[in-house]
């Protein structure tokens, strides 16, 4: 058996969204896990990588580490909820005024494991730099199956706050004796002729 941890990331899904200011403050303040020297963030059109480079020098620098990947939207912020202000200023709408807003970038981590979280030289780490990157996010959800030496864990971070999460083992689909899987479309009663 060998003395380095063995560490996998087996489900992921991930609908988290941050300000892009706010992600690269938190790059910049984050401590990283062992194995991370750094992330490197690049922005090619409308998308974000966020990549690990590693501590261990013997790394080739050809050698692709793993990489988180964010889509980037302008979303309209207002100063205050445009519903609300409608609402109450009802009988006033002749002189109702603009509501100050502006256009801010967003980083959107949305997608399973391989959109989100690719490349496996790191992923357990970089994992941990989502989770993170969670914990800052006030929107969306983050919820992952991952394994760390020999023991499964359970991940759901909603919108920034760590939550209790179990994982089911579920039996799967399997064939019947008579070698027939699956649904019968022509016998259900949820389908009508």
């Amino acid at each position: 058996m060998s003395t380095e941890e063995s560490r996998h990331v087996y489900r992921l899904h991930s609908t988290l969204e941050l300000p892009l200011e706010d992600l690269r403050e938190h790059i910049e303040e984050a401590t990283y896990p062992d194995g991370v020297a750094d992330v490197e963030i690049t922005r090619r059109n409308n998308t974000l990588i966020l990549k690990a480079v590693a501590t261990d020098e013997s790394v080739s620098k050809y050698t692709p580490t793993a990489q988180l990947k964010a889509s980037v939207t302008e979303n309209r912020v207002y100063e205050e909820d445009p519903d609300e202000r409608r609402n109450s200023f009802r009988w006033d709408e002749e002189e109702e005024e603009e509501i100050e807003s502006e256009l801010v970038e967003f980083a959107a981590f949305k997608g399973d494991r391989e959109t989100v979280l690719q490349n496996s030289l790191l992923q357990y780490q970089m994992f941990l730099v989502l989770c993170g990157i969670a914990e800052a996010a006030e929107k969306g959800t983050l919820t992952a199956i991952s394994e760390r030496d020999g023991d499964l864990e359970a991940t759901r971070i909603v919108e920034g706050e760590p939550r209790p999460a179990d994982i089911e083992v579920v039996e799967g689909p399997r064939e019947h004796q008579s070698g027939q899987g699956g649904v019968n479309w022509r016998d259900n009663k949820f389908i009508s002729d």
